[in-house]
């Protein structure tokens, strides 16, 4: 079963623990069923691409999945890492972080 996340496509983040710790990049696709995010520039990996009508032959680099416990949010205010919070807004549901309050969406 997929769970809710709190970070959506087109956040920026910043990775807090593994081999990128402390990269930051634009999250460019969100896996939710398996709770992991692909950023940009971040957990870059070579695979060996055959040739096709579209694309050359050889080694390429390009970005693996992370898992979503290892990014966090970075605060729009601070450019800090933050955790994700909501508030009500009127009748609107919003994103807001926890560092400083501010809205995130």
């Amino acid at each position: 079963m997929a769970t809710k996340l709190k970070i959506k496509k087109g956040d920026k983040v910043v990775v807090i623990t593994g081999r990128d710790k402390g990269k930051t990049g634009e999250v460019m696709k969100v896996l939710r069923e398996e709770n992991r995010l692909i950023v940009q520039g971040v957990h870059m990996v070579k695979r060996h691409q055959r040739q096709t009508m579209q694309a050359q032959g050889g080694i390429i680099e390009k970005e693996a999945s992370i898992h979503v416990s290892n990014v966090a949010h970075i605060d729009p205010k601070t450019s800090k890492p933050t955790r994700v919070g909501y508030r009500m807004d009127g009748e609107r549901k919003i994103r807001v972080a926890r560092r400083s309050g501010e809205a995130i969406d």
